[in-house]
């Protein structure tokens, strides 16, 4: 069983920010748990060699199965993640801004959702599919991805000055005001958002939202014995109040019912651990 990031290498880092492998096999007559997957800051390229993978919305329709290999857009809503037998993802966090300049395509039409990455790249991206399925070496696996990627690299768009206002708010120093990255992009706040809105999917505002959340779900999850009023101080809540109407707004759920969800999930039946 596996849960681990690996770096990529140094030509791709300025498009990937990580490359996550999840491999779980679970036992014949073993129920299969489902990952409530929540918003985080990020854009995705994944792969899943083995069974497939399903997705439900909360007050959506029945689960959508997921093809062999999805471009993730930005999400701000919980999606749950539903597991096969042998559960294998390989997941590219992509650094903002870089699933735009790899494609093109607006990311507000990727909002809250996905599609499949071969209607994107079609015969290429299906030998790689295909080379996926016929190892089971993880090297030779993120090996055969990063080729892939090396080669949609050389047709990229050019950065903006919006992807890297992108990459501040991963790290937001405190006088990130929307008025101060406007002037970091040299843009007007009303181009800023419009700019930031095609390229990341969400508004600077709201992402920098999903960022702070984000950070507070990995720090319970690393050290639960913290209370929930530690947790909102230490990552730029006001008080609990301030956190809890994030949590309900990005989950549905109060912090601690959702983290208390969040231990069910697929990785802990294996006693790994998501921070």
């Amino acid at each position: 069983m596996l849960l681990q990031d690996f770096q990529p290498s140094p030509p791709l880092r300025e498009y990937v920010r990580v490359i996550q492998v999840i491999h779980f096999v679970f036992a014949n007559g073993q129920p299969l748990p489902f990952k409530a997957y929540p918003p985080r800051p990020e854009h995705c390229l994944a792969f899943y060699p083995r069974d497939a993978e399903s997705v439900a919305y909360p007050g959506g329709n029945a689960k959508q199965k997921r093809p062999r290999s999805v471009l993730i857009g930005q999400h701000a809503v919980v999606s749950n993640r539903y597991v096969g037998r042998e559960f294998l993802a390989l997941q590219v966090v992509l650094q903002p801004g870089a699933l735009y300049r790899l494609t093109g395509i607006p990311q507000h039409e990727l909002t809250n959702t996905f599609v499949d990455a071969e209607g994107v790249w079609s015969a290429e991206l299906r030998r790689v599919n295909e080379r996926l399925n016929s190892t089971a070496a993880y090297p030779e696996m993120l090996a055969i991805i990063e080729a892939f990627l090396l080669g949609r690299i050389q047709q990229a768009q050019a950065a903006h000055p919006t992807d890297a206002v992108g990459q501040l708010l991963l790290h937001p120093p405190p006088q990130a005001s929307l008025n101060w990255l406007a002037d970091q992009a040299c843009l007007s706040p009303r181009q800023l958002d419009r700019k930031f809105t095609e390229r990341m999917g969400i508004g600077p505002k709201l992402f920098a939202r999903v960022v702070r959340f984000d950070k507070a779900f990995r720090l319970k999850n690393s050290q639960p014995e913290l209370d929930w009023l530690s947790i909102a101080l230490a990552c730029g809540y006001y008080d609990y109040q301030h956190l809890a109407k994030d949590y309900l707004a990005f989950t549905g759920q109060t912090p601690n019912g959702f983290y208390l969800q969040d231990t069910q999930a697929p990785e802990r039946t294996f006693g790994l651990l998501e921070q």
